[in-house]
């Protein structure tokens, strides 16, 4: 990362000369728009899902179970199909596999290209959806949108590290989290009002409008600096200082260029990063790469924004009372994503992932005893009005705790832990793994609510638990801590210290072994 602060062998920070420029913060807020793309397609996939002339035009097999539980059927069910699943979880597939070939292009041309490669491909997907005839022209389109967030969510939180001073490094890496809290508002206001279109075409309407923030992210791209990191990088070491010098503001960056151009040096020896990341002392920032992508999608935070207005509707609310609670979660997320960028650079990370932690597992186990209290086993019954407004706090709850913990410090922790010389391959296993179990999430939710019931919901409380004892025990704070001094946070940490330590053999390199993290 270009920037910020030095730790000094005896642990003081000290920092670089310059600081947040309005060049920075620009550049910044044009790549984080990378977030949006991803955003809105949470938002849309599950607004649309519940659109009577959707279902009925490409699923019809679950419209006619949504008209049989509307009838006294099962509630918990009627939402079940496979290839209903199968629209909403393709994308992350396709995303799960760019995202591995996005790591080579982010280290071969610059990060900016990679987005630029990202928005345009999520541009032709959007044609194609908002065109669709059939079944397989939606998979199909869906398949290019995944390719197209593979791109953007490999390139853009390496960018936003990379550009940032470190002691504000969390505020704007969140700005990307902070754009997906947007795009999933903007796609649940679009869905409620294209859901009151006469004649029944609106959902077109919901997808094709991703061509917004997809020609955002595409336009904005080819205006974006090159990062210094990426610069050096590649072979450019003057143009590195000359983009370091404008980035801070100052012609006094020497300590901070000495220490990219080390890092440089490293990253430049390493010709097979994917195989340098399993050496040994990589160790820690491997099992981050994995542990909190994965745990990120195991808060049941996507079950609640992709199925959303389906959740909402299973529990009784009208087909646009469903999209309108959908839209109140949707300010509740943006809102609380807002206090983590301003907060983030100060009680550091670990301070809001364990808070957050506590309060969505409160969440989970009283939106699981709301829904069991009411449906029980049978999922047949109706939901008062005051009721489905209990049900909706508790929601907004959860959704508060999420959006300042493990939404934003999802993407910021794994980004800013990875030494150059792997950072492009570790920020592809962690994306590869957030749209895997994105996937598998996206998959099992729906037939797991028929099968589960409200039990659902404790199972993901488990998992919260689960997570929260991880970051108590195994993540240090990265607060402040410029990346090219992040081995020694490592070193200093009771139980990855005897990786870092000695995780170099006599050779200079590392094990490769993957042995028992725990």
């Amino acid at each position: 990362m270009a920037g910020g602060a030095a730790v000094a062998p005896a642990g003081r920070r000290q920092d670089y000369p310059g600081g947040l420029t309005p060049f920075v913060f620009m550049a910044c807020m044009v790549a984080a728009t990378g977030g949006l793309i991803f955003g809105y397609d949470i938002g849309i996939s599950g607004g649309v899902t519940s659109m009577d002339p959707f279902l009925l035009r490409f699923f019809p097999s679950v419209y006619r179970k949504q008209a049989e539980a509307a009838d006294g059927g099962n509630q918990y069910c009627k939402f079940d199909s496979q290839l209903l699943t199968l629209f909403t979880s393709s994308l992350y597939v396709a995303a799960l596999v760019a995202s591995l070939f996005a790591a080579s292009v982010t280290r071969a041309a610059g990060r900016k290209w990679s987005m630029f490669y990202g928005g345009l491909t999520f541009l032709a997907g959007c044609v194609l959806n908002g065109a669709a005839m059939n079944v397989t022209m939606l998979i199909l389109g869906r398949v290019l949108l995944g390719i197209g967030v593979g791109f953007a969510n490999q390139s853009v939180p390496v960018y936003l590290s990379e550009m940032a001073p470190a002691r504000m490094r969390g505020m704007l890496n969140n700005g990307f989290q902070l754009m997906i809290t947007l795009g999933i508002l903007f796609a649940n206001l679009i869905n409620y009002g294209t859901d009151r279109i006469a004649g029944g075409w609106g959902w077109r309407l919901s997808l094709a409008f991703a061509a917004v923030p997809a020609a955002i992210i595409t336009i904005g791209s080819v205006f974006l600096p090159d990062t210094p990191n990426s610069l050096l990088e590649r072979g450019r070491p003057e143009e590195a200082r000359r983009m370091l010098r404008r980035l801070r503001g100052t012609d006094d960056v020497s300590a901070e260029y000495d220490d990219l151009v080390a890092a440089g040096e490293v990253s430049r020896a390493v010709s097979r990063p994917w195989r340098d990341i399993l050496h040994r002392k990589h160790r820690p920032q491997l099992v981050m790469a994995v542990a909190i992508p994965l745990f990120q999608q195991l808060t049941g935070i996507n079950v609640i924004m992709f199925y959303a207005p389906v959740l909402f509707k299973t529990l009784g609310f009208g087909g646009s009372a469903s999209l309108m609670s959908a839209v109140i979660t949707g300010l509740v997320n943006l809102a609380s994503t807002l206090v983590s960028v301003f907060t983030v650079d100060r009680v550091g990370r670990r301070a809001l992932l364990l808070e957050g932690g506590a309060q969505m597992l409160a969440g989970q186990v009283a939106v699981g005893t709301l829904i069991g209290a009411k449906f029980g086993w049978s999922g047949v019954a109706t939901i008062p009005a005051g009721y489905a407004a209990v049900v909706v706090v508790v929601m907004c709850a959860y959704v508060a705790g999420f959006a300042w913990s493990w939404g934003p410090l999802g993407w910021l922790v794994p980004s800013e832990v990875m030494p150059l010389e792997v950072r492009p391959a570790g920020q592809s296993i962690t994306v590869a793994v957030n749209m895997l179990m994105t996937f598998a999430v996206a998959q099992a939710f729906l037939p797991m609510l028929c099968r589960l019931k409200f039990v659902l919901f404790f199972f993901f409380a488990a998992c919260v638990v689960v997570m929260t004892l991880f970051v108590a025990f195994f993540l240090p704070e990265t607060k402040g801590v410029p990346i090219e001094d992040m081995a020694g946070v490592w070193k200093a940490h009771w139980y990855w210290k005897r990786f870092v330590d000695d995780g170099e053999d006599a050779d200079g390199k590392g094990d490769v072994e993957m042995g028992t993290v725990v």
